[in-house]
């Protein structure tokens, strides 16, 4: 779905849209009814547009998400317990109700989180076809496998595992919120979900279609508020029995350990330094365009950005001369023009680190090529897209997870080289490579340590395929129902003697 209206259209949704947050503080959902803090706290939520004040969002602790926790637990029996085929009916009416609602979605989510509508247009839209594809999956759920044996037959099942925990990021937060509810809610699963504090608004949209939907009072649960309080919480509560988490390797191992002492299940998709390797002998012009898009879409706020770009030494001036041309182009402004391609970052603290990254450049002695500066002063949350050139990937620049709209461009000679670079890094969630040889790609793509590798392409996502990465960018992996369902659901196997095993005998006389 592209951005089909015009700027003066966009606005008057976004207007509309968020105007019904304003007056009282956005609540939780709590069992299925909106609720204040039991504290009476709330926090400010400000557009990174403006730095407008969009509203008061309650914000909450031990004391919320317990409540909710214990809703979750005594919604599971009964959503648990229901037909696949009576949980892919509801799931489908919330991909329903997305789509009807996508543009209000979209321009919610563009005013507060800063992503530009060209690509927000289409995110609420992948967001009810992640319901629609785990939907349609329910009624196999519970199925297991056949597995006889000479003396036995093995078959398994599986059932929900309880109420589980859904830590969301800021950076297309709708997607990605329901890329981890929708498989557990389709799996029998009950859910407690604790978005991003910078981004709140489009969770409370989700929760509220989901009880139009007809999603009983108490499956999904929505408490806002920030790690250290609600997000803790969430992580320590015994009935919680897992933890689905997207966002820094840092916080993924703080909630690891939070979770230890209730062995508590957990899935992690963190943080990446994902490289893009460019050989000489592949279709440049394409390369250009992937390289440019897997940086520079979504601000560079995505964990899949391919913020290093390794060039074979033969064709690595004229490609970064090309780069540099077409990053000095990059149009940035309001997040709601349809010809804006990078807007705001979320925050000013966010945007102040990925501006830090230009003076760590020239310290190392790379060379900023476009981009750096202030944009609109200092506490504006837009920010000049940058390209670093002359890098070496023991730079901080090269290390270290930026995640903003900057790219670091890095030589090499050889194959070994550019595998060598490549894996020279604490992170392993995706690579990119781009070449014309059959056997090179092959090569390259399994020597590669991460969890996935895109051949001559961006970033496509197919929900049957597993999703996560390796080292510091994960545990686990999302994706169709044997991977998603394996980590919302517990199996037994049962094994049927046939009268034909022989039994040892002790004590016999």
């Amino acid at each position: 779905m592209a951005a089909d209206k015009t700027f003066d259209e966009y606005q008057a949704i976004a207007l509309a849209a968020v105007e019904r947050f304003e007056g009282s503080p956005l609540q939780h959902l709590i069992g299925g009814v909106p609720a204040a803090s039991v504290s009476g706290e709330t926090f400010e939520n400000h557009s990174p547009v403006d730095s407008s004040l969009l509203g008061l969002v309650a914000s909450g602790n031990a004391a919320d998400v317990d409540a909710a926790a214990r809703a979750a637990d005594d919604a599971f029996a009964d959503w648990s317990g229901r037909t696949g085929k009576e949980r892919k009916k509801i799931l489908h009416r919330v991909a329903d109700l997305i789509e009807a609602r996508a543009d209000d979605i979209a321009a919610v989510e563009c005013v507060d989180t800063g992503q530009t509508i060209r690509f927000m247009s289409a995110a609420a839209i992948r967001g009810a076809e992640n319901f629609r594809f785990f939907a349609d999956h329910a009624p196999d759920a519970n199925n297991g496998r056949s597995m006889p044996d000479e003396h036995h037959v093995n078959f398994s099942s599986r059932k929900a595992l309880g109420p589980v925990g859904v830590i969301t990021p800021w950076n297309t937060p709708f997607m990605l919120s329901t890329w981890k509810i929708a498989p557990a809610l389709a799996a029998g699963c009950t859910v407690v979900h604790k978005p991003a504090e910078w981004s709140p608004y489009s969770a409370a949209m989700l929760s509220e279609i989901a009880l139009e939907a007809g999603l009983p009072g108490g499956v999904l649960n929505t408490v806002h508020g920030f790690g250290e309080s609600a997000g803790k919480a969430l992580t320590e509560h015994p009935l919680i029995k897992a933890i689905a988490f997207v966002g820094e390797s840092s916080t993924g191992s703080m909630i690891q350990a939070q979770g230890a002492p209730t062995l508590k299940r957990v899935h992690f998709e963190l943080g990446g330094k994902n490289p893009v390797i460019v050989f000489d002998d592949a279709d440049l012009d394409r390369a250009l365009d992937a390289v440019m898009f897997m940086i520079y879409s979504l601000n560079g706020e995505r964990c899949t950005s391919s913020s290093r770009v390794l060039i074979q030494s033969t064709i690595h001036d004229a490609f970064v001369t090309e780069l540099g041309e077409r990053v000095q182009a990059l149009k940035v402004g309001h997040p709601l023009d349809p010809s804006t391609e990078i807007g705001p970052l979320i925050h000013p603290r966010h945007c102040a680190k990925v501006r830090s990254y230009e003076a760590k450049a020239n310290n190392a002695g790379a060379t900023v090529l476009v981009g750096g500066g202030e944009r609109q002063g200092p506490d504006s949350c837009y920010v000049n897209p940058m390209l670093f050139t002359n890098a070496t990937n023991d730079m901080e620049i090269a290390q270290e997870e930026i995640f903003g709209p900057v790219l670091t461009a890095i030589p090499f000679d050889t194959e070994i080289d550019a595998v060598q670079i490549a894996n020279d890094i604490e992170y392993g969630l995706a690579g990119y490579l781009w070449t014309g040889d059959t056997g090179r790609a092959q090569r390259v793509a399994r020597d590669l340590d991460a969890g996935m590798i895109w051949v001559n392409s961006q970033n496509v996502r197919h929900l049957p395929t597993p999703f996560g990465g390796t080292k510091a960018s994960g545990i686990g992996r999302d994706g169709g129902p044997e991977y998603s369902f394996e980590f919302y659901m517990e199996t037994k196997n049962i094994a049927i003697a046939y009268d034909t095993h022989a039994i040892p005998k002790l004590g016999k006389i």
